[in-house]
């Protein structure tokens, strides 16, 4: 039988202090999304924010003839909807479920309320913005200056981190997709990481083999992305996953 995530799960709701959580829990649901659904489009104005528990999350901006591109990955570590408390005006861009679970939905205006408290749900909600415009800017710098291997080796660990384990289910086309890159490069850096022994892949899932020599092989920007969440956000009694695998 299924046992249902707690709010804790979630990192930022892990941080709250009791009076904030009491705040917050009479309207706090529990929502199960599936993969590829779609949490929000562009220009959408949110009524909910999401608290990912055990789900994964890719938030995507799509050109007018429909390529588009990934702009950060969020997991147990943070929130869907940023947008909601810093402007409340329309997102910029959409997120998708890339693997299914469940997430903590709270109403756009009650979160909204507990951020201009000015308490520590403020600080902690600034601290993963500031964390996901890191990651937003280290990935448009590892597009430009870093080989397909390397931003495939990278994009793993990512999800790999996220997920709490070292399987990934994630199609060569959704990968390429995921960087903005043309597939046959995702096919030939997986084949030259599989042949270093470093993962196995078949059709849709990926197993990391060996862990630390696919460290090496990703740029510096993994390291320099982990290292940024671990300073900007709460750890104390409640690392997630992405602060366990380093």
């Amino acid at each position: 039988m299924h046992t249902p995530s707690s709010p804790f799960d979630n990192h930022l709701l892990a941080g709250l202090t009791p009076v904030e959580w009491s705040r917050l829990k009479p309207y706090a649901d529990r929502v199960v999304l599936t993969r590829n659904q779609t949490i929000y489009d562009s220009g959408e104005t949110l009524t909910h924010a999401y608290f990912p528990t055990t789900l994964l999350a890719s938030l995507m901006y799509v050109t007018l003839d429909g390529d588009c591109v990934e702009s950060a990955l969020v997991g147990n570590e943070g929130m869907l909807g940023v947008s909601l408390v810093m402007s409340g005006g329309p997102t910029c861009g959409c997120a998708m479920v890339l693997t299914t679970g469940e997430a903590i939905r709270i109403p756009a205006g009650v979160l909204r309320s507990e951020f201009n408290r000015a308490g520590s749900t403020m600080r902690m909600l600034l601290g993963f913005t500031q964390a996901l415009l890191a990651q937003t800017a280290q990935r448009a710098l590892c597009a430009r200056h870093h080989v397909i291997t390397q931003q495939v080796a990278g994009c793993l660990l990512l999800q790999a981190d996220r997920s709490g384990c070292d399987e990934v289910f994630m199609t060569q086309e959704q990968i390429a997709m995921r960087l903005g890159v043309r597939r046959e490069g995702v096919t030939e850096g997986a084949l030259l990481l599989q042949k270093l022994g470093l993962i196995r892949y078949t059709r849709g899932h990926v197993q990391v083999t060996n862990r630390k020599g696919l460290e090496q092989q990703a740029c510096e920007c993994y390291g320099v992305l982990r290292d940024a969440y671990q300073r900007l956000l709460p750890v104390d009694g409640c690392k997630p996953r992405l602060l366990q695998a380093a």
